[in-house]
């Protein structure tokens, strides 16, 4: 009966989806797909980029490390809504390299979702810019409201330009964990847990009102950590200290065109159409009425394809030996998963294919997971090993590379992260709910009838008895134990150094480094280039990504999806903001599908804003 309340919501809500879908489905997708040819058609007009355009990088858009599965964006009139990140840095190498592209502009505010966005992909893209920057070309930022990972972007540029009306929203980074041991107080929910680790907090929401001293001491040195990276490479790019940045933003939180400038934070305060008339002169059309000459990042990294291949390690189109780049991004879930999780089926399998293709001399296994179902990660991580011992197998941590995503990752050649990636969280937990106060509230009462002592150990009718915790913490133990062995045998580590720094701590990848977790500070090219020295290959590869993007007919049943309004969070009153966030915490209740029960997963909290 664990997922019995699950199966009962997942059906009742999947008949009422249907009726919807039977009553109106017919006439939807219809206007869908005529929609769908339509832009498709329009997409076929290429964009010319005229010669001293400068590129357009409107940040108003979430960036994920994996593709997404369908380019939504012919919906969309061409707007993207989400931008894969190697397209961003692929575009960006190129157009240095690109006679018709005088120079980049960067305006707009960045909208992260999921697992979307993270520090680490924008230090990746942030260090593309740079690499334009370097190339002669000059890179201009124009401000409005913006927030620190459009700032962390921004201060690359060669001019900085706020609105005198704009802001910077920067007073450093907050971890605000919810909590809900109150509510399921108030209304009968029992909960239980098994865990090992005294930093493993991810149980904390639902049995405390608020953090743990552990829990605090490690968000706090972890927050520590990634501001402090941010702020040496802000300060770099704008030619003051990390103390005088911090003094800042310490002084004002919310940074006013007046201060800002005063700081150095930026170059000049001006308002939009006078930088557009500014752009206008630079590209040759001054006191035109046309706009300047321009090109969207997401247009030119279309129409300069062949350019964009060259980068990482100017891997060469039509080889027949490929470096396959595979995307774990999202929670590690048992089965097949659904999109934007990491199915362990369906994951194990691509490997195990990739494994065996003659033709894929490298794997790079890019992960951005907070972790998940244990049984999940060990048949991935068991496809890995395998892996390892015919070709190189290469590990590029994203934002969020732990506990289940630490686990995919360990036994790799090679593990590369930012400093800003979280890793580690090393740890085990099972977590047990019943409802027999809720439904005894109701007048709802359970019995039962049982053939063993433990049958029906993990009903949700009622709270587990001493001896089923017990076993539940055997099993617990038992995988904290494979966890560490494991870390200490592909790590070449000592098994009482690996539980000393252990115990579910989550770790920035800089402090990773020292501790021997990861092997080197890196972006997703470095672990590219990597994979290709190791395969010995040069530059003579293809690079190929999986997933791959969905069929058109798949593309229209997503779309149709996406039909119903669905603002972003920063843009909703105060309830919008409180629902969204509980519907993102139930999501994460719903991924909770290990056969036994047991979860390596990083904590709920640590979503850094």
């Amino acid at each position: 009966m664990r997922h019995s309340m699950k199966n009962f919501l997942t059906s009742m809500l999947g008949a009422l989806a249907a009726l919807v879908i039977f009553a109106f489905g017919g006439t939807l997708l219809f206007i869908g797909f005529i929609g769908a040819i339509a832009a498709l058609g329009n997409q076929q007009k290429t964009q010319t980029v005229e010669k001293g355009s400068y590129l357009v990088f409107d940040l108003e858009a979430n960036i994920t490390d994996s593709p997404p599965l369908v380019d939504l964006s012919i919906f969309r009139g061409g707007r993207n809504e989400t931008l894969q990140l190697r397209t961003v840095t692929r575009a960006l190498r190129a157009a240095a390299h690109d006679d018709r592209i005088a120079g980049v502009l960067l305006k707009g505010s960045l909208a992260p979702e999921g697992f979307g966005t993270g520090f680490a992909a924008l230090k990746d893209v942030r260090n593309a810019l740079a690499e334009f920057k370097a190339s002669g070309k000059p890179v201009k930022a124009y401000l409005n409201f913006v927030q620190t990972r459009d700032y962390y972007l921004a201060s690359v540029a060669d001019e900085v330009v706020l609105d005198p009306y704009g802001m910077i929203l920067m007073p450093g980074l907050a971890s605000e964990p919810m909590f809900f041991a109150g509510a399921f107080e108030k209304y009968g929910i029992g909960v239980q847990v098994t865990r090992v680790g005294k930093y493993k907090s991810y149980v904390e929401p639902y049995t405390r009102k608020d953090m743990s001293p552990e829990n605090r001491e490690q968000i706090q040195k972890l927050l520590d950590d990634v501001w402090g990276s941010l702020v040496a490479d802000m300060a770099r790019s704008r030619g003051v200290t990390p103390a005088a940045l911090q003094a800042t933003v310490d002084a004002e939180g919310l940074i006013r065109p007046a201060a800002a400038k005063a700081g150095k934070l930026v170059d000049r305060i001006a308002y939009r159409d006078e930088v557009l008339d500014e752009l206008k002169e630079k590209t040759g059309r001054k006191g035109s009425k046309e706009a300047f000459k321009q090109v969207t990042l997401a247009n030119y990294a279309k129409t300069a394809a062949d350019r964009a291949e060259h980068s990482p390690g100017g891997m060469t189109l039509g080889r027949s030996d490929r470096i396959a780049l595979v995307y774990a991004e999202g929670s590690i879930v048992d089965g097949e998963g659904e999109a934007g999780e990491v199915g362990g089926d369906k994951f194990s399998r691509e490997l195990r294919q990739l494994r065996q293709d003659d033709s894929v001399k490298a794997i790079v296994l890019r992960v951005n997971s907070p972790g998940g179902s244990v049984s999940a990660s060990e048949a991935i991580q068991r496809e890995i090993r395998l892996a390892r011992k015919v070709k190189p197998v290469v590990v590029s941590m994203g934002s969020y590379a732990a506990s289940g995503g630490y686990w995919i990752s360990a036994y790799s050649d090679r593990i590369f992260a930012e400093p800003t990636t979280i890793t580690g969280s090393i740890g085990v937990f099972g977590i047990q709910f019943d409802v027999k106060k809720l439904a005894n509230d109701f007048g709802v009462t359970f019995d039962s009838v049982k053939t063993g002592k433990f049958a029906g150990a993990l009903t949700i009718t009622r709270p587990k008895t001493d001896e089923e915790l017990a076993v539940l913490q055997r099993m617990v133990d038992w995988v904290y134990e494979e966890f560490t062995g494991k870390v200490a045998e592909a790590r070449h580590l000592k098994l009482d150094f690996v539980r000393e720094i252990a115990q579910g701590r989550v770790w920035s990848g800089s402090e990773a480094l020292k501790l021997g977790l990861v092997d080197e500070i890196g972006g997703l090219d470095s672990a590219v280039r990597y994979a290709a020295s190791s395969a010995k290959l040069g530059k003579n590869y293809r690079l190929v990504e999986f997933p791959r993007k969905k069929e058109l007919a798949e593309a229209i049943g997503e779309f149709m999806e996406r039909m119903h309004p669905n603002g972003r969070a920063s843009s909703q009153g105060l309830a919008g903001q409180v629902a969204a966030r509980l519907q993102e915490e139930v999501k994460l209740l719903q991924s909770f599908n290990d056969p036994q029960g047991v979860y390596a997963r990083m904590p709920l909290e640590l979503s850094l804003h």
